[in-house]
């Protein structure tokens, strides 16, 4: 089942609600993929270090118990969260996080940006941006007991001023870019359907018809 929360959704509702449904479920409990729009936050991943937390500001900070750095989640951003059965798809980790960025990377082909590509040692997705190579998706994800929690953040169309406020993913001065900028005009509901088909299609998602 894909399931569209209220937009925008305060991040830590839906955090923990991710851990609830990963703790309850059952080697029977289909997967889910859940479609969400932040109100604005700032994540800190397990291993994030304070430094790369540069100047927050007003924008709440919460720590959590995904992989990777310090990252932004707002509006204009999909937020799509993978909850699945790593036993059941007979996937590990590192095979499914390759997965999930095939399946980003192809929802950014279909709306036309042809570049769009993986960068050794730093997941996520990145594309071109005057020479070198920016960031327009965040990745991270925590497994429990088999079965993943967190996600993909794609970059649609919103104020990316937020991330100066950060080194994104841990990366001092990498860029960050939005559809947006590469003259895409779809909506959020658009690229968020878009990215869920992909995501199913790529990751082998056991969704429920309901």
């Amino acid at each position: 089942m894909s399931r569209m929360w209220p937009r925008p959704t305060p991040y830590e509702p839906v955090w923990r609600a991710m851990q609830a449904f990963t703790e309850a479920r059952t080697p029977e409990t289909p997967d889910e993929l859940w479609l969400v729009e932040h109100e604005p936050v700032y994540t800190l991943g397990q291993a994030s270090k304070p430094e790369h937390l540069l100047n927050p500001g007003k924008i709440p900070v919460v720590q959590t118990d995904r992989g990777g750095q310090v990252t932004y989640h707002g509006p204009g951003q999909v937020m799509a969260y993978i909850l699945a059965d790593l036993k059941r798809s007979g996937r590990y980790i590192k095979a499914m996080v390759h997965q999930i960025e095939d399946a980003t990377i192809e929802t950014l082909r279909i709306y036309g940006i042809e570049d769009a590509c993986r960068k050794e040692g730093a997941p996520g997705v990145y594309v071109l941006q005057d020479g070198e190579l920016a960031k327009i998706a965040a990745l991270g994800i925590k497994v429990r007991n088999g079965c993943t929690y967190h996600g993909m953040a794609l970059n649609v169309d919103m104020d990316l001023t937020p991330f100066d406020g950060i080194n994104p993913c841990g990366y001092a001065g990498l860029q960050t870019v939005c559809m947006a900028q590469y003259g895409v005009s779809a909506g959020w509901d658009d690229v968020a359907q878009t990215l869920s088909q992909q995501i199913t299609r790529y990751c082998g998602l056991s969704l429920s018809s309901e």
